[in-house]
């Protein structure tokens, strides 16, 4: 088991290497897909994933990337709007078929997973994106490193015993401060080459230690989901570490609050 999570934990960083560096359409149909993916697998704990209510969401996924590929976020409101009616004419032309918590999950699932996951790509695209973006990488995957460190060495007050019971306080603030450190050595190698950021050591540094605070947020989200539904993973498509959800959930929230972080912070 160690070995194949292992193995395919090395083949997703040189994939996240050669796609996220490449940037323009090989990261947005990435981003795209693997945001149509982990909607299907949430739908699947919802058991709607082959109904009519995840064609809609489906749908307005494809739709919202369309429009951030155009440019044209404006309409994101409309697009929002029109797939909850649609969604709510379903539940009330088929009614009984289908309970308030699939309809909810239906457009929840749009922006968990779609909306959020979509600025890992427009991350990359920002001024100075390509040195950018990978700080969404070192907040989410190197909190969990450092939050695991911290947690093994100092971890006494549980921080969720009842989503995850390994989780400690202590962990959790040396993942945010680890993080945040990360951030900063990130930016003294690279920090000459980014043009638009005034001060990059201490903005990489903050970026990075908000956005570790948060992917622990997501990662605990994904795992209450499970637990509420009796789901060990989200699926099986990487082997030994689930499905997308299991291992995207904490960048989820990490690729957003890089990115709005970012734009504040320059």
């Amino acid at each position: 088991m160690f070995a194949t999570r292992l193995i395919s934990g090395i083949v997703l960083v040189v994939l996240a290497l050669f796609i996220v560096g490449s940037g323009g359409v090989l990261l947005f149909a990435a981003s795209a897909g693997i945001s149509c993916i982990g909607l299907f697998e949430l739908y699947r704990v919802m058991k709607m994933e082959d109904k009519v209510l995840g064609a809609v969401g489906y749908t307005a996924a494809l739709a919202y990337y369309c429009l951030v590929w155009f440019h044209q976020e404006k309409f994101v409101m409309l697009v929002a709007i029109s797939a909850l009616m649609l969604l709510m004419a379903i539940y009330v032309v088929t009614f009984p078929k289908y309970g308030t918590e699939q309809v909810t999950v239906a457009f929840f699932g749009i922006f968990y997973v779609a909306v959020m996951f979509s600025y890992l790509y427009q991350a990359r695209m920002m001024a100075d994106g390509k040195y950018l973006v990978w700080l969404i990488f070192l907040s989410s995957w190197g909190c969990d490193t450092c939050a695991y460190c911290a947690g093994m060495l100092f971890g006494k007050h549980k921080l969720a015993p009842i989503l995850s019971p390994k989780k400690s306080m202590e962990g959790a603030i040396g993942g945010a401060l680890g993080a945040a450190l990360l951030g900063f050595i990130y930016a003294l190698f690279f920090g000459n080459h980014m043009t638009e950021v005034a001060n990059p050591r201490i903005a990489c540094s903050i970026a990075c230690g908000i956005a570790a605070i948060i992917s622990q947020i997501g990662d605990l989200a994904a795992s209450a989901i499970k637990r509420n539904h009796q789901v060990k993973d989200y699926g099986n498509l990487i082997p030994g570490h689930g499905g997308v959800l299991d291992r995207f959930d904490s960048m989820l929230f990490t690729a957003p609050a890089i990115y709005f972080a970012l734009t504040f912070l320059r």
